[in-house]
């Protein structure tokens, strides 16, 4: 059997498409696959349990049958590793918890997926970060990381050394065009100097990129005041807060962004309106702005969203949104599994199934 841990440099890089997407091919090889994420982190609220998304995702699609409590022996909220910092939690129990799971779900498997919690190092005040967890599970490990600019190799090479041997390789995601010649050019023949093998450089695809105005709305709760399409991208925030002029030399330079300012702000409702890469706007504090920047949002398309939260608070939660990446579904597993396919070695990932 070959099991893969799947793990990352930061949080919300990509790694439940990539497990998933793994798997499934697995699956087209004709073999049988499972999923496990030992440390449930994207939580939600579900039949009366705290839940990750994930593994449900990943059972509906992988067409799996096995427990929600042995894909996820470990909800891993604010309120465990509080108990855990306050000494209420046995590691070697949760270790042992993440074993009976793993055995389960692996059971009769010829492939087994198994995603990280957040980042590397969640898990640490239990002792099970993603490096303990492919230890206690003979996994390997496939690194997801992002690469923006030079320091960005600083992280990547630091969980290299941590994963050690175990390291099947890293896969950078979500690389833009601007960087890509970079990483194939520098940052690879770096790493593999270092003997630390890369075995795909995936292309920011845009349709992975950022969220839907509906996406957003939904997920901030707000109230929509405009009657137009909300399929619109964001993929950053911009907070009005200088003089209307300034701003919409701002914004000019900006595309696929939300404006989040006050509703007595008019001057900067006016320069979003007129900014053609800003696709929404976020009015906060509750007050509903003039009637006139409603009719000229509605000529011009653009949603606009009101919050009671203040800007700083409905800002933090808009980025969250943003960092946590389209809503997981079958699109985003398919799209992933062409950006493998084209620019990763599957091969080297999933093994040839007489590991």
């Amino acid at each position: 059997m070959n099991t893969l841990l799947v793990t990352a440099t930061g949080e919300s890089t990509g790694k439940t498409a990539i497990a998933i997407a793994l798997a499934r091919d697995a699956q087209e090889r004709g073999r049988s696959v499972g999923y496990m994420k030992p440390k449930g982190t994207r939580l939600q609220s579900h039949v009366g349990k705290t839940l990750d998304r994930d593994p449900m995702l990943a059972r509906e699609l992988l067409g799996t049958d096995d427990e929600m409590h042995e894909m996820e022996p470990i909800v891993y909220s604010p309120t465990f590793v509080r108990s855990a910092l306050e000494g209420r939690e046995r590691p070697a129990d949760l270790r042992e918890r993440v074993r009976e799971g793993f055995d389960a779900v692996s059971e009769g498997r010829d492939f087994v997926a198994v995603e990280g919690g957040g980042r590397l190092t969640t898990g640490g005040v239990v002792d099970l970060t993603d490096a303990d967890v492919a230890d206690l599970l003979d996994a390997d490990v496939v690194l997801v990381a992002d690469y923006e600019s030079p320091p960005d190799v600083d992280e990547t090479l630091a969980a290299a050394r941590q994963l050690g041997h175990r390291l099947r390789g890293v896969v950078f995601n979500r690389v833009s065009e601007t960087a890509y010649d970079e990483v194939e050019s520098i940052v690879v023949p770096f790493l593999e100097k270092r003997d630390i093998p890369v075995v795909g450089i995936l292309p920011r695809d845009p349709s992975l990129a950022g969220v839907t105005v509906a996406e957003l709305a939904d997920e901030l709760g707000v109230e929509t005041l405009t009657d137009v399409p909300t399929d619109g991208v964001v993929e950053r925030f911009l907070v009005g807060a200088m003089s209307g002029e300034s701003a919409l030399r701002f914004f000019r330079r900006t595309k696929d962004a939300a404006v989040i300012t006050g509703g007595d702000r008019t001057d900067i409702h006016t320069a979003a309106l007129e900014a053609p890469g800003i696709n929404c706007l976020v009015i906060t504090g509750g007050r509903r702005p003039p009637g006139t920047v409603l009719g000229k949002a509605a000529e011009k398309g653009v949603p606009v969203l009101l919050t009671a939260a203040d800007t700083l608070s409905t800002l933090e939660r808009a980025e969250d949104v943003v960092r946590s990446g389209r809503t997981r579904d079958e699109h985003t597993v398919d799209v992933m599994r062409s950006l493998l396919t084209d620019h990763a070695d599957v091969d080297a990932l999933i093994g040839d199934g007489n590991d």
